[in-house]
């Protein structure tokens, strides 16, 4: 007698309807839009946090644990800072442009009064810093807030902006290595999403 073999039933993927793969990088007239919006607004820790996500490039490990001393000579900004890397424990550098420096500036008379170690205090009492949740959150809120399908976007959309543009501007490779940390050149290839159409571009801006 033939037995029917009983069909499992099989689970659910667990990102079934939902966009995946890499996160889009923002543009240059996204970046301006969300900036004039939070300091129209006058929230100085968005904007402040905003900022610094695009010039460090950190993942949001690294960004939401940033301690006042990392950013900070004394009362005074710097100009560039280095943070060792939670996931590959190498130092990296990271500009710290006028911009950001000013809006850290006002963030900071906010938070020095608390006593807070930390650059992003989280409002729960049981957290020392934000999460990481509640930066994705706040990503997902500043591009809703332009109007952007806030489900292409994450918080990698904060590191990768810069270093996007940098690659497009320049073509250095390497520069955008060290500046995302990557310990292999080939991280920041898959990263930055380079097809052949991109290497072909470059070569054709380049007559010898």
């Amino acid at each position: 007698m033939h037995v029917r073999p009983v069909c499992k039933s099989r689970p659910i993927p667990w990102n079934k309807g939902l966009l995946v793969g890499q996160k889009k990088p923002l543009q240059p007239k996204h970046v301006w839009s969300i900036r004039v919006r939070l300091e129209v607004a006058q929230m100085w820790r968005d904007l402040s946090l905003f900022n610094l996500a695009i010039d460090s490039k950190l993942r949001a490990c690294d960004l939401v644990k940033l301690r006042v001393d990392e950013i900070c000579s004394s009362a005074t900004v710097r100009v560039r800072a280095t943070v060792v890397q939670k996931k590959t424990g190498r130092p990296v550098q990271f500009e710290i442009t006028e911009q950001t420096r000013t809006s850290l500036e006002i963030w900071l008379r906010s938070i020095r009064t608390t006593g807070s170690r930390y650059l992003f205090p989280s409002r729960l009492h049981a957290r020392p810093h934000l999460s990481t949740r509640q930066y994705s959150r706040l990503v997902h809120r500043w591009v809703d807030g332009i109007g952007l399908e806030s489900i292409s976007y994450g918080t990698h959309s904060m590191r990768r902006t810069k270093a996007t543009q940098i690659y497009r501007k320049t073509g250095n490779l390497r520069a955008v290595q060290l500046l995302l940390g990557h310990t292999k050149l080939e991280s920041t290839v898959r990263y930055l999403g380079i097809e052949v159409d991109d290497a072909l571009n470059i070569a054709e801006q380049i007559e010898l």
